[in-house]
């Protein structure tokens, strides 16, 4: 079975390992993920609801990111 990511690690990534990953901050990531500008998968409910990442949205942003240099 092959990964759709660049990766060879897990496909979600919790909140600290998702800010490591794009070089930002935690809060930072978080208020971008309240502006819905990166995506995330949310489970549970309440006080044990966890935010995970998953790297395709991740790599996604990243490449939303990008400038094209005209020629």
């Amino acid at each position: 079975m092959s990964s759709t990511s660049s990766t060879d690690g897990p496909r979600l990534y919790t909140s600290k390992q998702a800010a490591k990953y794009l070089a930002i901050s935690p809060r930072l990531l978080w208020e971008l993920t309240n502006r819905s500008e990166i995506r995330s998968v949310r489970f549970g409910s309440g006080r044990r609801q966890s935010v995970r990442y998953d790297v395709g949205d991740l790599d996604a942003w990243i490449e939303s990111r990008k400038g094209g240099g005209a020629k």
